[in-house]
């Protein structure tokens, strides 16, 4: 295998049972990051990603934040990052979404650049506190909204949390109203994740590859365990289902590993990658 590339998902992929980097995953990426690029692509927001880079010391590594709708890099010293791409979702949808949530037990989180806002303090938000390790901003979506209309900008993710049912009626609500402009999935059945509808992981991917490295996706190895990984794995040349994956990724993988929990990704990086290099040694 000619791997000159690494990308993968976190949550699901990544990550151990506990949502944390297992030691083992440590090691195999410490092993390769001098050699090949490691990039994290998730619908996480920045901060929710860098201590996670931190932990693999890849902090000079690009990251594709909010599904690819955010790509950024940051620089050795530099506290603001280099933004490659960042594409939104407009304030008119942001509000459409909004009035349909109303009257409703949903909650809905808006992300944009390093931000993450919410109306109040709940069950969800200290869900995904405890998960990311990054705090909300409490505050009234109004403010918020007409901010990003002064500033022509949008929201990046919105996610949307709550009971099954009402996330169904949801899901299909905004489908047939604003497909046009945005793409909506299921992370979880209490999950919707929400974002620009001309952004992709895939995409995303390409675009970091031929910028920082001059290199094609063709050259990539990328890990993937859900809906929105399944178009990076279709174009990464070693495209790499974990076998907890939804089994629409594992059909258009090239490859599957075994689950997160089990260090999938450090097994298919320690046979394929650290192999490899050390063979060339």
């Amino acid at each position: 295998m000619n791997i000159r590339a690494v990308c993968t998902d976190i949550d699901g992929t990544l990550l151990d049972s506990r949502r944390e980097l297992s030691p083992r995953t440590i090691q195999a990426i410490q092993l390769i990051r001098e050699e090949i690029p490691v990039i994290l692509a998730s619908s996480r927001m920045p901060s929710a990603m860098r201590h996670l880079q931190r932990e693999l010391g890849i902090l000079d590594h690009p990251l594709i934040c909010f599904n690819g709708g955010y790509v950024i890099r940051y620089r050795p010293g530099h506290e603001i990052p280099e933004v490659l791409d960042s594409v939104t979702i407009p304030v008119s949808v942001c509000e459409y979404i909004l009035k349909a949530v109303e009257g409703k037990s949903i909650h809905v989180s808006l992300y944009h650049e390093d931000n993450w806002y919410a109306q109040q303090e709940d069950q969800w938000t200290a869900r995904e506190a405890k998960v990311t390790k990054v705090q909300p901003v409490i505050t009234d979506f109004t403010s918020v909204l007409e901010k990003w209309e002064s500033m022509s900008a949008g929201a990046h993710k919105v996610m949307c949390m709550g009971e099954e049912q009402q996330l169904n009626i949801l899901e299909a609500t905004l489908n047939a109203t604003q497909a046009a402009s945005i793409h909506v999935y299921r992370s979880k059945s209490t999950y919707i994740e929400i974002a620009p509808r001309a952004i992709s992981k895939a995409s995303a991917l390409i675009d970091v590859l031929k910028v920082y490295y001059t290199l094609d996706i063709a050259q990539a190895m990328a890990f993937g365990d859900n809906y929105n990984d399944i178009e990076m794995l279709q174009h990464a040349g070693y495209g790499v289902a974990v076998a907890n994956a939804r089994d629409e990724v594992k059909a258009v993988a090239r490859y599957t590993t075994a689950k997160n929990t089990e260090d999938g990704v450090a097994q298919m990086l320690e046979q394929h990658v650290i192999a490899s290099l050390r063979n060339n040694v």
